[in-house]
Order: structure tokens, then sequence, then C-alpha cells
């Protein structure tokens, strides 16, 4: 198979397999396999290397759509993430606020506590100075 054919068939899926091939012929007589001359290696090795070459210059081409689809999702991200680091920011001011405002109402609670517990007392003074109330049960003086 020349490289055009074997590029032409891997990018068809069409990879032959070596029962199809004709020039391939295998014996099962271990006497008759011989090691093939070190051009012939060379040879294979090259158009190997020049096929492997092609074929990472084609996924080279594809590396600057991916690259170009990684840098917009790379910025699409990056808006994301600043998005998110604003909303936070919205959201620890916030409870910044909440809290000075719990931290108020709780200190007027406290004073208002304060007033009402004094008013009670101020009035249980007086309260204790009116005569006890007598009940009348069933004839009986209640007191």
């Amino acid at each position: 198979m020349e490289k055009s054919e074997i590029a032409s068939a891997l990018e068809n899926g069409d990879i032959p397999l070596a029962d199809e091939d004709v020039q391939v012929i295998l014996s099962d007589d271990p006497s008759s396999c011989s090691i093939p001359p070190a051009a012939s290696i060379q040879a294979s090795v090259e158009s190997i290397t020049s096929l492997l070459n092609g074929l990472s210059g084609d996924f080279n081409s594809l590396d600057g759509d991916v690259t170009q689809d990684e840098q917009e999702e790379k910025a699409r991200l990056i808006s994301g993430v600043l998005e998110l680091q604003n909303t936070l920011d919205d959201l620890s001011r916030r409870v910044d606020s909440v809290k000075e405002e719990n931290l108020k109402l709780r200190s007027e609670n406290q004073v208002l506590s304060q007033y009402i517990e004094n008013l009670m007392d101020a009035s249980s003074v007086f309260q204790t100075a009116s005569p006890p109330v007598k009940k009348k049960v069933s004839g009986k003086t209640k007191k």
C-alpha cells in the first residue's frame, strides 16, 4: 500500500486486515521466517514517520479550532467567575449591614426591656399600697 492509500484508508476507516492484503504472505513454517534487510526496515520506518507527520499536521489544524473553542470557554468561565465574585461581594456587604441592624435592634430591645421592667417595678410599688381586695365566695370571705 502507498502512503496516499494508507492515509485515505485511515480517513475512511477502511483499514485492511493482514488476511486481505495480498502483499503479505505469512508462512506457518518457522524455518522459512527471515529477518527483512535493514534497508527495508528503514524504508518502513520512514514511511510510518512521514505518515504520522502528515496526520499530525491534520491534527494541528484541528488544534486551532480547539484552542479557539477553549479560549471562548475560558472567557465564558472567567466572566461567570467575575459575576459570581461580584454577587459574593454584594451578599457580603448585605450580611454586614444586616449584622449592624441586628446589633442596633438588640440594643434597642435591651433598653426597652429595661424600661418596661422599671415601669413594672414602679407600678408594683403603687399596687402594694392599695388594700387587698376581698372576695365573697358562697357566703364566706376570702382573702
